[in-house]
């Protein structure tokens, strides 16, 4: 298939990419595996470092105890990727090196097996940004930690190799200051089908989609497999983008973020048009207020799975607000959601449900696109009607979530299959309560 972008460059932004061709809404646009990646050391335990599947019980490395495995294939198969690196972690021990000196050490090991060269890349290691030269002293000591880190990390490996690594890194990536930059400025964050982080990748073509708070593509994963779909009709020579955050929060808080962790400053529409931000705030300032400064603190509560504490200061601050802030408020929402977690962790499903349903009219507003994050929402309250027996609410939920899903993560992605049985289930469960009452 002839590849439906290409690169470009767009007026103001430096490089991008854009559609060659027309691309219907829900399409795929582009689909690749990463150069290098790794699992996030949060969750070295429970995803298979290999094909990133979460598991309950993983076979362990018997020499570096880190990395973590489904079964002897994937072991097999990931070894050519974690030999060198087993080495380091070993002598790094007890001590773990942070995701992005792994996924850095990761990158130089791909570049050494020849067979995984960026030849076929739109965008070369070598042109990515590094941002060295616009980034705050602080940041800059950071990094320089990082790379400090990597150079100890690599000493094992790297003796030897001091000859083949000049020749396979381009001379940006060989100074370890440079590469960590590199990487922490263009990797990927790779999430699972519930949207929860699992781990980096770097995938060097799509480094050059640039930002929109209002994208027109989304990316979701399969596996570590980065799939990028359209979600709204694209014209020939339209640029295409993607939202490098995520974009519900204010946009004073959405451009402080993109500066601080991508250094630019946005002017999409969505930003200079401060569209939204009226609603975000809507009510009551005195009473939202409250709502936000008590974010921080539920927050840490929530990092310790404080369940009770947490769902009983949710609970507390929703009923001393009362009507005097709507459900569109931003911060409303966000302890909502919290709360709704909460339930779930507590087994509190009538609590749970209640607290979902309540949020998805407010997702509804504020995702106007397809979006991976409305159509999960509406599949976990879905599945918590189901399991409390309300299958009409269900079935309707699930049909709302896969309007969304097929396009976002196309028909033959797990999560799209999961919800569609999740939707002959209600199906079969409603013909069969139909036909006992006959």
């Amino acid at each position: 298939m002839a590849p439906r972008l290409e690169r470009f460059v767009s007026p103001g932004k430096g490089n991008g990419l854009r559609a060659t061709a027309s691309i219907r809404r829900g399409e795929l646009v582009y689909s690749t595996e990463p150069l290098a990646c790794c699992v996030s050391n949060r969750l070295a335990r429970d995803v298979c470092h290999h094909c990133f599947t979460r598991r309950e019980t993983l076979l362990r490395c018997s020499h570096c105890k880190m990395a973590r495995y489904c079964n002897i294939s994937c072991q097999k198969q990931a070894w050519s990727g974690h030999k060198r690196e087993c080495k380091c972690l070993r002598s790094l021990l007890p001590r773990i090196p942070t995701d992005s000196v792994r996924l850095a050490a990761r990158l130089i090991f791909a570049l050494l097996s020849t067979s995984k060269g960026s030849s076929e890349e739109l965008y070369t290691l070598e042109e990515h940004e590094s941002h060295l030269s616009s980034m705050p002293e602080q940041k800059k000591q950071g990094l320089s930690q990082l790379a400090s880190m990597l150079d100890l990390y690599l000493q094992q490996e790297v003796l030897g190799l001091a000859q083949e690594m000049t020749s396979a890194l381009p001379p940006s990536c060989q100074e370890p200051l440079s590469l960590i930059a590199k990487v922490t400025c263009n990797c990927f964050t790779i999430s699972d089908g519930e949207l929860q982080e699992i781990g980096v990748g770097l995938y060097p073509s799509l480094s050059l989609l640039n930002h929109d708070c209002r994208p027109n593509c989304v990316m979701v994963f399969e596996g570590t497999k980065l799939q990028l779909r359209a979600v709204r009709d694209i014209n020939p020579e339209e640029e295409l983008t993607i939202s490098y955050i995520e974009t519900l929060s204010l946009t004073e808080d959405r451009r402080r973020q993109l500066e601080d962790q991508y250094h630019f400053m946005c002017h999409c529409q969505h930003c200079d048009s401060q569209d939204k931000d009226e609603l975000m705030l809507s009510g009551d300032e005195a009473s939202w207020s409250l709502l936000k400064e008590a974010l921080p603190r539920l927050e840490g509560q929530k990092a310790e799975s404080d369940w009770q504490a947490l769902l009983e200061s949710c609970s507390h601050l929703l009923s001393t607000i009362g009507a005097n802030v709507p459900d569109d408020n931003l911060y409303k929402l966000r302890i909502t959601d919290v709360a709704l977690d909460a339930s779930i962790h507590l087994g509190l499903w009538e609590e749970a449900v209640k607290y979902g349903e309540r949020t998805l009219p407010v997702y509804r507003q504020y995702y106007p696109d397809p979006h991976p994050v409305h159509g999960v929402q509406l599949m976990r309250i879905g599945k918590l009607q189901h399991y409390l027996e309300r299958i009409e609410d269900a079935l309707d939920t699930f049909k709302q979530a896969y309007q969304i899903i097929k396009l976002t993560h196309g028909d033959s992605h797990p999560l799209t299959t999961d919800l569609l049985m999740k939707m002959e289930e209600c199906r079969a469960e409603m013909d069969q309560q139909s036909s006992s009452t006959h």
